[in-house]
C-alpha cells in the first residue's frame, strides 16, 4: 500500500525529460524503409506485431527506434487489459525485483522507478518491497502513452499464410478482413506458441466444475466450496490464495512432487553473461540448462505462499498427483495417488504447453515449423517431451522451416514469445531480459528488411547528388614552374 498521495506535477516533470531525451538521441529515428504495394495497389506493411502488451510494446519502440515506422501493433483485448496483469495473474506483486529495468530500452526515465518516484517520493520508492501487480498495469499504459505507442485494441490475427512475397493476416474486428505485411511478430506472451495445459484427466467433466488458472474465474462463485488446486506453481498458488479470500470453505493443493520446490535456479545464475551468452552456446547445454530449470521447477513467490498458507483451512497434500476425476450421484471425486478426494471445483494450475497447431494464427502450417525434436536428440536420461516442442529459432526469433524450399515463408514470421526460451534465454517474455530481446529482434528485422531491399538502397546511393562544397571554398591553384635548383658542394 502506497500511502504517498500521487503527484501529477512530478510525472509532467518526467514526461518532458523523456521528451527531451528523445530528442537528444534523435528518436524515434526517421523510417528509411521503401514503401511497397501489392501489385493490386493494397498497401504492405513492413510489420505487424500481434500482441499489445509489455513484449509488444517494447518490440514496437525498438523498431520505430530504428527508423522502421509502417508498422501496427494489434491486440484482441480491450484497451488496458493487454498481456495478463489485469486478467488472469492472480499474484499481489510481482516476483521481479522493482529496480530491474525492464522494458525501459536503456533509457533511465522509462523505468518503473522513475515513475513511481515522480509521483511518490524517494521515501516510498525505498519503502517499497515488491511492484504490485496492478501497478505494474499501470506503468504499461503510461509506457505506451508517453512513447505514443500506436497500440489497436479489439483487433484478432486469426491467420497468417504467405502471398506471393508477403504474408496475408487475417482479421476480426478491424473492419477489414485481412491485410498484407512483410514480416509478423509474435508477441504473444506466455501461451504464444501453444495454449494452456489442459491434463486428459478432466475430459468428460462437465465445464462448470474445473477452470485453469488462465480463466476467467467466478471466485465469489466459490464462497462455502470446497476447493481443490493441482499443482504448486506460481499460478496454483495465486489461484488458491483468491478462492481462500473470496471464501472457500476449503482450499486443497493436489501436489505431484514430494516436496515443495524452494531455489529458483535460474535467478541464481542471471547475468549479462549469460543473456548474451546462453543463445551461443551449443545445443546441448541450452537443453542441459533449460531442463534443469524445468526439472527443479521454479517456486512460488514466498509472500504469495504465505498468502495461502495463513488460512487455517487450507491444506497442502505432497505425492498427491492426480490419476483421474470423476462425477459420481453429483460429487466430484477426484482420484490422486494418495486416495480419492470429494470436492467441489478443480482450478488446474498446470501452466502452458508449447504446441505450434494449438495457435488459430499458425495452425494450418505448423507442422511446417522446425521444432527441438526435429534436430537434437538429447542424451539418455536427459529427455524431456515438452521441451521438444519449442520451437528451434535463431536470434533473430525468426520460425525455422522443416523444407526450407517449400515453407522459407516462416522466416518473415518471429516468435517473440515464451516459445523461444530454450533457443535464447529468457529474453521475450521475463522483465529482467525484454529490452535486450527487443533490441535483438529490432536489429535482425532492420538487417533482413535492408537486404531484401539492397537494389533500392544502391540506386538511391548513385542517385544521391546534394552537394555539400559548392565550389566557393577553393581555387585551381597553377602548377608550379620547372625550376634548377643549386646544390652546394
Amino acid at each position: 500500500m502506497i500511502d504517498a498521495s500521487p503527484s501529477a506535477q512530478g510525472l509532467e516533470q518526467l514526461e518532458a525529460r523523456i521528451k527531451f531525451e528523445l530528442s537528444c538521441l534523435n528518436l524515434p529515428a526517421a523510417n528509411w524503409v521503401p514503401e511497397q504495394v501489392a501489385p493490386d495497389g493494397e498497401q504492405v506493411h513492413d510489420v505487424v506485431i500481434i500482441g499489445g502488451g509489455m513484449c509488444g510494446l517494447v518490440a514496437g519502440f525498438a523498431l520505430r527506434s530504428g527508423g522502421i515506422r509502417n508498422l501496427r501493433i494489434l491486440d484482441r483485448n480491450p484497451a488496458g487489459y493487454e498481456g495478463p496483469w489485469l486478467t488472469y495473474a492472480r499474484m499481489e506483486t510481482l516476483r521481479s525485483p522493482k529496480t530491474l529495468p525492464g522494458p525501459a530500452f536503456g533509457m533511465g526515465s522509462l523505468t518503473f522507478r522513475a515513475w513511481f518516484q515522480a509521483q511518490f517520493g524517494y521515501s516510498a520508492w525505498e519503502d517499497l518491497d515488491k511492484i504490485p501487480r496492478p501497478m505494474w498495469m499501470d506503468y504499461l499504459k503510461w509506457y505506451r502513452e508517453v512513447l505514443d505507442i500506436p497500440v489497436e485494441n479489439g483487433i484478432e490475427v486469426t491467420r497468417i499464410a504467405p502471398e506471393g512475397r508477403y504474408l496475408r493476416l487475417a482479421l476480426r474486428g478491424a473492419g477489414q478482413p485481412s491485410i498484407l505485411t512483410r514480416r509478423v511478430v509474435m508477441a504473444t506472451g506466455r501461451d504464444g506458441t501453444g495454449g494452456p495445459n489442459i491434463p486428459a484427466f478432466v475430459e468428460g467433466l462437465p465445464r462448470s466444475l474445473w477452470a485453469h488458472s488462465a480463466d476467467h474465474i467466478d471466485f465469489a462463485a466459490l464462497k462455502g466450496k470446497r476447493v481443490a488446486v493441482v499443482g504448486i506453481g506460481a499460478s496454483a498458488v495465486d489461484n488458491a490464495a483468491e478462492a481462500l479470500e473470496h471464501g472457500a470453505a476449503e482450499v486443497r493443493h493436489l501436489i505431484r512432487r514430494s516436496q515443495m520446490p524452494v531455489v529458483n535456479k535460474m535467478m541464481g545464475i542471471g547475468s549479462y553473461g549469460f543473456t548474451q551468452g546462453y543463445c551461443q552456446m551449443s545445443d546441448d547445454w541450452r537443453w542441459q540448462f533449460m531442463r534443469y530449470s524445468f526439472v527443479t521447477q521454479t517456486p512460488s513467490p514466498r509472500g504469495s505462499t504465505l498468502r495461502v498458507s495463513r488460512h487455517p483451512n487450507a491444506f497442502f497434500h505432497f505425492g498427491a498427483g492426480v490419476e483421474s476425476a470423476r462425477v459420481e450421484q453429483g460429487q466430484l471425486l477426484v482420484e490422486t495417488a494418495k486416495g480419492t478426494l470429494e470436492t467441489d471445483f478443480l482450478i488446474l494450475g498446470t501452466g502452458f504447453r508449447i504446441e505450434p497447431d494449438a495457435r488459430p494464427e499458425l495452425a494450418e502450417h505448423s507442422d511446417q515449423i522446425l521444432l527441438w525434436r526435429d534436430c537434437y536428440t538429447p542424451p539418455p536420461g536427459l529427455e524431456h517431451a515438452e521441451l521438444g516442442n519449442f520451437p528451434y529459432v535463431g536470434r533473430d526469433f525468426a520460425f525455422r522451416p522443416k523444407d526450407p524450399v517449400k515453407s522459407s515463408w516462416l522466416r518473415q514470421v518471429h516468435c517473440f514469445n515464451y516459445g523461444a526460451t530454450l533457443s535464447l534465454g529468457k529474453v521475450s517474455g521475463d522483465i529482467p531480459g525484454i529490452s535486450e530481446g527487443a533490441r535483438w529482434l529490432a536489429e535482425a528485422i532492420a538487417a533482413a528488411l535492408y537486404t531484401e531491399d539492397v537494389d533500392h538502397h544502391w540506386s538511391a546511393l548513385e542517385a544521391y547528388d546534394q552537394p555539400e562544397l559548392l565550389g566557393d571554398e577553393w581555387r585551381q591553384s597553377p602548377w608550379p614552374e620547372n625550376r634548377q635548383v643549386e646544390v652546394e658542394v
